[in-house]
């Protein structure tokens, strides 16, 4: 079993990334393998509801966004790191998951389906709540089990030598990697013992009104 851990900051070995592995350790600790995936520094655009992505399940723009979903179904948990801008994730994480998930949601990919996944944000101060509850949407949607730890999943700090002094943060993404390996193994032991995952359905989108197009 392995967990994909997402870096949201343009700063590939920042705050984020320092929060990212110690969770990161945790889930090694337990038994799951993990690799790190940075969404870099390039600007990312926003989604552009082209519709491309329902006739080949990719986005219409060639960057990091389609390079994440041709690793993504490889994997069994996802963990999202990102600093706070403004009270909420930074802009290249929101374009970045808003493609992301579009495009697998639109094109019937089934990537994330059932796997889990958790939040983690990096801040100086503030906004850290916020930015948690607007990560915490996008799993909700795609049905993905959101995993929590012994308090809200963030960090406090402007380097990564002061996130490290945080040490009840430092804590929170230790037991964050604690529990998603937990969970993976029983979801791992529930498989080999026959449990079969729930029966997917059709979609049904409506307007509230008449059938969505």
């Amino acid at each position: 079993m392995k967990v994909l851990l997402v870096n949201g900051s343009p700063h590939e070995k920042g705050c984020t990334y320092t929060a990212l592995c110690q969770v990161s350790e945790a889930l090694n600790r337990n038994g799951i393998d993990t690799d790190l995936f940075w969404i870099g520094k390039k600007p990312i655009s926003g989604c552009i509801a082209c519709k491309t992505c329902e006739k080949n399940n990719r986005c219409a723009f060639p960057d990091v966004v389609n390079d994440f979903l041709d690793l993504a179904g490889d994997y069994d948990g996802f963990v999202f790191g990102t600093p706070v801008h403004w009270g909420a994730a930074s802009g290249g994480m929101t374009s970045f998951l808003d493609r992301v998930f579009y495009a697998d949601l639109r094109g019937g990919g089934n990537r994330f389906r059932l796997k889990p996944a958790a939040a983690v944000m990096s801040a100086r101060r503030a906004g850290t709540t916020a930015a948690w509850d607007q990560m915490n949407k996008y799993f909700g949607l795609m049905q993905m089990p959101i995993m929590t730890s012994s308090y809200w999943n963030m960090v406090h700090g402007t380097t990564p030598e002061e996130v490290r002094q945080d040490k009840e943060g430092m804590q929170v993404m230790r037991i964050l990697g604690n529990n998603m390996a937990y969970f993976l193994h029983c979801k791992d032991m529930a498989l080999k013992m026959g449990l079969q995952p729930p029966m997917e359905e059709k979609a049904v989108r409506t307007n509230f009104i008449s059938e969505a197009q």
